[in-house]
């Protein structure tokens, strides 16, 4: 186990995903200094109750630990960062908020079963599918001939942050134990996505 700073966010970070964050609270102001004088990491988790700002959230304890690629200084002291989703943690303990949130949390490692659940083709074309109505219905959508990675496990990350998905379902993604368990989880949250859209757009 180590201890981490933590950003408790109302959004899922997954792993290999980009995550561009605004910085202009105190303690997080004070979380990435410290970050950039030393390792350029933090863990990332969801708010299960309560709100982004001001403290006092309730938060699950399964997130991702976010590298920071790049960062561009604002006025007032604040900060525009982008950072990456590198792996999956697991809180074992909440410390003090001070002065920002920290935790003890141990690395979660991926299950052995990365090929079981629906064959990745027909995952990522189920993806397609999906963006492709929103792109009709003239929603802001990612492409639809967004290149998906090669590596089984990073491709369901990647096909999940595409996805027109909520941030309780990316939840369960991140969370599912066994690779298997979220590619079987990703392909009813499309299929139930596909079947909304295609109705809104009248097939």
């Amino acid at each position: 186990m180590a201890a981490l700073p933590m950003f408790p966010l109302g959004a899922v970070l997954l792993p290999g995903a980009v995550l561009p964050l605004h910085v202009f609270e105190p303690r997080y102001r004070a979380l990435v200094a410290d970050c950039l004088a030393g390792e350029p990491e933090f863990g990332v988790v969801l708010i299960a109750r309560g709100s982004e700002v001001g403290g006092g959230e309730v938060r699950y304890d399964i997130g991702t630990v976010a590298r920071i690629v790049e960062v561009a200084e604002l006025p007032g002291g604040r900060s525009a960062l982008m950072t990456v989703g590198t792996r999956r943690i697991r809180v074992e303990r909440w410390l003090d908020d001070d002065p920002y949130p920290r935790a003890e949390v141990a690395d979660w490692p991926e299950g052995d079963d990365v090929g079981g659940g629906p064959e990745l083709d027909d995952l990522v074309a189920q993806l397609r599918r999906v963006l492709a109505l929103q792109a009709e219905l003239g929603e802001p959508a990612p492409s639809a001939t967004t290149e998906v990675a090669d590596d089984p496990l990073l491709a369901t990350y990647h096909a999940a942050a595409l996805a027109p998905l909520g941030p309780q379902d990316r939840y369960r993604l991140l969370a599912a134990v066994e690779p298997s368990e979220r590619r079987r989880l990703l392909a009813t949250m499309l299929d139930d996505a596909e079947a909304i859209l295609r109705f809104r757009v009248g097939r």
